[in-house]
């Protein structure tokens, strides 16, 4: 059985408050872009994986093998697959690789050892692996709340040409969690009543006007992982100062993304970064081939 595990940026990311549990309540945009790390399950009588990369763990310190055993565990039965990962997607640059990976896994496993299990059910075991991994069970962009794990599906068509920029850094999203300062406050109109407007709202609304996603879509990590990694700042800097209409980083970083309106501007800034950065193209309108 072959898979495809598809990255996603984030169009905004608010941090609102941190909770009495520890995590933090925030709200963001996932979307899928053309990257993806592809999977292979075959029949085993035992659980492993090989990686094309061989600086990723692939024990039980590994997303995959951490799903594999957890349907196992569900199923109560001794399974077996061998998973074999390529990975394109790089690692802690705020794109969801490893979550994507290990809710391929899920899908592939509930098929491949016919387990019938619901999506509710999936959804349930893909929160216990990382916050970020129910989103990838569904095709779609989504509004996401709480720990990022409430989820509300959308149809989003973005009209640009979206470079995405990959600078060889890793940036931990605990040390990121741990560091940034909760900045947002809910806007405040008349100076009487609080007005929430949601990212999803932005988002919808203001797609074609990127003016309008610079004044209101921004990522409350960029602050500190631009203080602390400037080449990141400078990532986003450059894509601007070439002709991106909008920029932001994904997530924790370090990845940052640019919107152009022309694909030979984007060619052309790829051009510019692939030299000293791994750099990938997603085109207007793109929706994944899964």
């Amino acid at each position: 059985m072959n898979l495809k595990a598809y990255a996603k940026i984030n169009l905004g990311l608010r941090i609102l408050r941190k909770r009495e549990d520890g995590y933090h309540d925030i709200e963001t945009i996932f979307h899928r872009v053309n990257i993806f790390d592809e999977i292979a399950l075959s029949p085993s009588n035992t659980i492993s994986m090989e990686c094309s990369d061989a600086s990723i763990p692939t024990d039980e310190r590994n997303l995959c093998i951490k799903t594999a055993r957890l349907l196992e565990h569900e199923s109560r039965a001794i399974r077996g697959v061998q998973i074999i990962l390529k990975k394109d997607i790089p690692v802690g640059a705020g794109l969801g690789g490893g979550s994507s990976d290990a809710a391929a896994v899920l899908l592939g496993l509930n098929k491949l050892w016919q387990l019938n299990l619901s999506h509710e059910m999936l959804r349930s075991l893909a929160l216990t692996l990382g916050a970020d991994v129910p989103y990838f069970l569904r095709s779609g962009s989504a509004f996401a709340t709480g720990r990022g794990e409430i989820l509300e599906y959308f149809s989003l068509d973005v009209p640009y040409w979206i470079v995405l920029v990959c600078p060889n850094i890793h940036v931990s999203t605990a040390w990121a969690y741990q560091n940034t300062h909760i900045t947002y406050r809910t806007p405040v109109v008349s100076g009487v009543e609080p007005l929430h407007i949601s990212l999803k709202e932005i988002v919808l609304n203001h797609i074609t006007y990127p003016k309008k996603l610079q004044t209101h879509l921004h990522n409350d990590f960029e602050p500190l992982v631009f203080a602390t990694h400037k080449s990141v700042s400078h990532v986003k800097d450059t894509l601007i100062a070439d002709g991106a209409v909008f920029a932001q980083m994904s997530g924790s970083g370090s990845s940052v993304y640019g919107f152009f309106t022309s694909e030979q501007q984007a060619r052309a800034v790829m051009n510019e970064f692939g030299r000293r950065c791994r750099v990938f193209l997603t085109p207007p309108n793109f929706r994944p081939n899964e």
